[in-house]
């Protein structure tokens, strides 16, 4: 294959998911606002050439390098799995959280510790897990609050458990009990709840919320498209 024959290949629906999900990634990390994003997602869900698909993303760096996004023809094998990337070792981005009369928050991008202390009094703390890395395949949040409350959000596929003591408090358990991802972390929440409470949940990021939005609508548009072959067909059928 040339490299003069290659715009003119006819690129594959698995060409056109891997541009968006780097247009996903660029969308989570502002690189584009939302209505940049529309425009090059419906681009390249309408891209039938590797001429018309490459040039969406050339301005846009791909695993944190500046570098323009190749749209490879190679299919290499599936990665087994995206939680080894997010074990990363180290001693983590952050240690802990204080909020007194007030309010912390730990979300986004960030290393979560080995062990991670937080303690609220008349206030509040936020841990977000959904877009973290992780230091250790195990780690603990030790969740203190008096008079106070935290949440802690994990991502699905990660085990939970929880061991904190509420007196006139509480530790709530997870909603519905996932069947841990092979690789995934293991989250043990500990700590000490009066007049409190900690609450856990199971969340999807705003990434992930949005990549299912759009393969949702892109479900719809091939739906919409087939009954109009169909309808076509017949009515070509009907010519004859």
């Amino acid at each position: 294959m040339t490299d003069d024959a290659t715009p003119e290949l006819r690129a594959s629906d698995a060409d056109r998911e891997r541009v968006a999900e780097v247009l996903r990634d660029a969308l989570a990390e502002g690189r584009l606002d939302m209505e940049e994003f529309e425009e090059r997602l419906e681009a390249t869900y309408k891209a039938r050439t590797y001429a018309e698909l490459a040039p969406i993303t050339r301005d846009l760096p791909v695993g944190g390098t500046v570098a323009p996004v190749p749209v490879s023809f190679a299919k290499a094998p599936a990665e087994q799995g995206s939680w080894s990337s997010r074990i990363v070792g180290g001693e983590g981005s952050s240690g802990g959280g204080i909020a007194v009369l007030g309010g912390f928050q730990r979300k986004g991008r960030w290393t979560v510790p080995r062990r991670f202390t937080s303690f609220a009094f008349c206030g509040g703390g936020e841990i977000d897990l959904r877009d973290a890395d992780f230091a250790a395949r195990e780690v603990e949040i030790n969740c203190v609050a008096i008079m106070g409350g935290m949440q802690v959000t994990v991502p699905p596929g990660v085990e939970v458990v929880v061991r904190g003591i509420g007196i006139m408090g509480g530790f709530e358990h997870p909603g519905g009990d996932d069947v841990p991802e092979p690789g995934a972390p293991r989250v043990v929440i500990t700590g000490f709840a009066f007049w409190g409470g900690v609450g856990v949940e199971r969340k999807v990021s705003r990434a992930e919320r949005q990549r299912l939005r759009e393969q949702r609508r892109q479900e719809r548009v091939e739906r919409r498209q087939s009954r109009h072959e169909l309808h076509r067909g017949r009515r070509e059928n009907d010519d004859f």
